[in-house]
């Protein structure tokens, strides 16, 4: 399966577990159901590690320039990520009444009800809350930026390749499993109709919402560069396609790099915002998570208000440090703050899961793309406030 990319296998995943469940027995499904549940469980237990892999080095290889360029670019980075997301939760809390009636708490009363259970159950217990672990991850990393600690710095970098090796490795392969455990459990109960119903309507209007996004974005960067933003957009096309490939920020960095060049931009502030911003510009992977979180919560029947969601975007932007690198790492990094601060449980947790990577290669290329137009409107702002890569704060 290895060939085959991770969207082709998520497909694959969700027809042969349609398929499959609409005519397998319980016993069989009770078996998906088991891995499931071992599965789900150890995803439990990993994502605090997730947390702390990520965001500390983040903060520590950050805060090591320490210079006005940086800042301006994180904060342009993170400022990008949070608009995304407002976007996305008005235009879902206005749009999906409409056009996924019918499909709320009264078709869909509980994601869990009516599904086969597991043969047994091995509790993983967390090695920290996740609150623990961002916690811990703030200090250690701003402490690394304070102190220049190089030792400390290799060590959590170290750890990081770890975790995106688990990623990699093992969560990742076994997610198409997981997922087609899933569908065949509510395909077997009759609840995969409805599903499949906000899988389709959810896609269109997330990728709408990236092409509009970047509309946005080019548009203040031609302003403030007095440039044409389709001409940009069109010159920053060959990067979206590569990620839609890639799935991955970082593996897209040198296309991202070459052809943010060509917005006249300076050598020097593309050769330091691009790598820095395909690490935390997170603009098209915030509106799909946040899409995708809506929707899971409206067939669960639940109104939520952005005085909810703002904390949780706020957090958002900071835990996805560094997720971007591996294909499906900012859900990854996200499911910590699903559970604990909207409520997510298990199944949600799933379908979460599989909504998202659905489509993770469309969020990817927005991510990427957008690189484009922070570096060329980091570029044209360092020009007027005479700020180099090497002032310091």
């Amino acid at each position: 399966m290895k060939r085959y990319g991770l969207l082709a296998r998520i497909i694959t995943a969700i027809i042969l577990g349609i398929a499959i469940g609409s005519f397998a027995n319980e016993w069989f499904i009770r078996l998906f159901a088991t891995f499931n549940g071992l599965f789900g469980n150890f995803l439990g237990f990993i994502i605090p590690l997730i947390i702390i892999g990520f965001i500390i080095p983040g903060i520590g290889f950050m805060g090591r320039g320490a210079g006005k360029l940086l800042g301006l670019t994180a904060f342009l980075a993170y400022a990008s990520t949070i608009i995304a997301g407002t976007i996305a939760f008005f235009t879902a809390k206005s749009l999906y009444p409409t056009i996924l009636s019918g499909q709320s708490m009264e078709i869909f009363t509980d994601p869990t009800e009516g599904l086969s259970e597991a043969f047994f159950n091995v509790e993983m217990t967390p090695p920290m809350e996740v609150i623990t672990a961002l916690l811990i991850s703030f200090v250690i990393g701003i402490g690394i930026a304070a102190i220049k600690s190089d030792a400390l710095l290799k060590l959590s970098n170290d750890f990081r390749d770890i975790i995106q090796l688990v990623i990699e490795r093992f969560i990742i392969p076994l997610l198409p499993f997981h997922i087609f455990g899933i569908f065949a459990n509510m395909t077997h109960a009759g609840q995969v109709a409805t599903i499949l119903s906000v899988f389709a309507k959810v896609f269109i209007m997330i990728v709408i919402l990236h092409v509009l996004y970047l509309i946005i974005q080019y548009s203040v960067a031609g302003s403030l560069s007095k440039q044409n933003p389709l001409i940009m957009l069109k010159k920053m096309s060959p990067a979206y396609f590569t990620a839609l490939g890639t799935q991955s920020s970082a593996a897209t960095i040198p296309v991202t790099l070459q052809h943010s060049k060509t917005l006249k931009v300076r050598e020097n502030t593309a050769d330091f915002t691009v790598p820095l911003l395909a690490n935390i510009h997170l603009s098209g992977s915030t509106i799909t998570i946040l899409s995708c979180a809506m929707a899971v919560l409206f067939l669960q029947g639940d109104s939520i208000e952005f005085t909810t969601v703002l904390p949780f975007l706020l957090m958002l932007g900071v835990t996805m440090v560094a997720a971007p690198g591996v294909p499906g790492g900012a859900v990854m990094a996200a499911i910590g703050l699903l559970d604990t601060m909207l409520g997510f449980g298990p199944t949600m947790v799933s379908l979460m899961i599989a909504l998202y990577l659905s489509q993770d290669s469309f969020g990817t290329a927005c991510n990427v793309t957008g690189d484009g137009a922070i570096t060329s409107i980091t570029d044209s702002l360092s020009k007027k406030w005479n700020v180099t890569e090497t002032d310091k704060a």
